[in-house]
């Protein structure tokens, strides 16, 4: 990934997407003082952070006051201490053995995810002769990761400790957009009697977390212990939720934008087949614009004959299939456009907008795959 500073999105750009770090900041100062100074804020960095570009976002997140992140892998973490990011590093995904070494030389804190690690974490972490700290992992009804061991193993396995310092209990919500689920609730009572129990144990670790984004928006206070790691909406996606829910509580604006260049303009006759297996059949005289953003970009070949982009301040139809570095679109009514011109993907102009909810909504995903999906060959622009 290509990263260049304001102005830098020359006529060499085929396509590229801006980036706005002030706008994170911004967003995350907002949430920060959507809990109160009593709940710390550890935004989420993984998959260079949701593809606005890690690094990037990182620097500015800590130059702002950020004390945590969070990572998905330790690879992850160790290119933001290497490109000289100090704050505290939580590395949620898991780890292999291999990588304790790193994880510790580079000052990177584990997420742990059944007892039997956090024994064989203990042992690595007294071989050193370091209280290294680590974050233990509860699954309370996810499925995937965490222990879910009993709360008397739980209690007897961290009591065991004699090197490493828990420093973080945590789990994950599965269901926390869904208000028509009890799951949320059930997630947090059982949470709840794993923390209580640890207490009774007189075992109290210094951060307690639950909640990623849509939790925090929507003001799931009971969900948030003293620590909370919003991804999504710290790139300025609140989170969508189901049944009856209640009002974002929160404000954040999307910091990236999205634009491909038209490379050619023409004419096309009623009748005229467009583009691979000729899904698009012109019903009328037609000016199309072939642009250079195709699914090896990230433009998803769902989007084909059902997507659009904005061309000219007016809606562009997305017309035949969505090809690896190509896509067709309908600029019949747009403003005369020419091969150099910009089209957005994602973004603003005049009055219209398309953000990855709209995309993801069109091609039947998820705002995340959008964004993770970008491709490693869109230039970044950061304003």
């Amino acid at each position: 990934m290509e990263e260049n500073g304001p102005g830098m999105a020359s006529n060499t750009y085929r396509c590229w997407v801006e980036v706005s770090t002030g706008q994170i900041v911004e967003n995350c100062a907002a949430i920060r003082d959507l809990v109160g100074p009593g709940v710390g804020v550890m935004p989420v960095v993984k998959a260079d952070a949701y593809h606005h570009g890690a690094v990037a976002v990182s620097r500015a997140l800590e130059a702002a006051g950020a004390g945590w992140l969070a990572v998905s892998n330790v690879e992850e973490g160790v290119s933001l201490r290497s490109a000289g990011v100090g704050c505290s590093i939580l590395v949620m995904g898991g780890f292999f053995s291999c990588e304790r070494e790193a994880l510790a030389g580079q000052r990177l804190t584990p997420l742990v995810h059944s007892m039997a690690q956090l024994r064989d974490y203990d042992r690595f972490s007294g071989a050193r002769g370091e209280a290294l700290p680590v974050h233990l992992d509860v699954d309370s009804g996810m499925g995937r990761l965490g222990t879910n061991e009993s709360v008397e193993d739980v209690v007897e396995g961290v009591r065991g400790l004699r090197h490493a310092r828990l420093e973080g209990l945590t789990t994950h919500l599965a269901s926390a957009g869904d208000y028509t689920s009890p799951q949320t609730d059930e997630q947090v009572a059982r949470f709840g009697v794993v923390r209580q129990a640890l207490r009774a144990a007189g075992v109290e670790p210094r951060w307690v977390h639950l909640s990623s984004s849509v939790p925090v928006t929507h003001a799931r206070r009971e969900a948030w212990g003293n620590l909370v790691r919003p991804g999504l909406a710290v790139y300025g996606y609140p989170g969508i939720c189901k049944g009856d829910s209640p009002a974002c509580a929160v404000a954040v604006k999307t910091a990236l934008s999205w634009k491909a260049r038209i490379l050619e303009v023409k004419d096309l006759p009623a009748g005229q087949s467009v583009g691979y297996n000729a899904l698009f059949r012109t019903a009328r005289p037609t000016r199309m614009a072939v642009i250079a953003a195709g699914y090896a970009d990230g433009l998803p070949h769902a989007l084909s004959n059902r997507g659009r982009v904005i061309a000219g301040g007016e809606w562009a139809p997305v017309i035949g299939a969505v090809s690896m570095d190509l896509a067709a679109i309908d600029v019949t009514g747009c403003p005369p456009l020419a091969p150099g011109d910009a089209v957005t993907v994602l973004g603003t102009e005049g009055a219209l907008r398309q953000d990855a909810e709209d995309l993801a909504r069109a091609a039947g995903s998820i705002a995340y795959t959008i964004l993770c999906g970008i491709g490693q060959r869109v230039k970044h622009v950061y304003l």
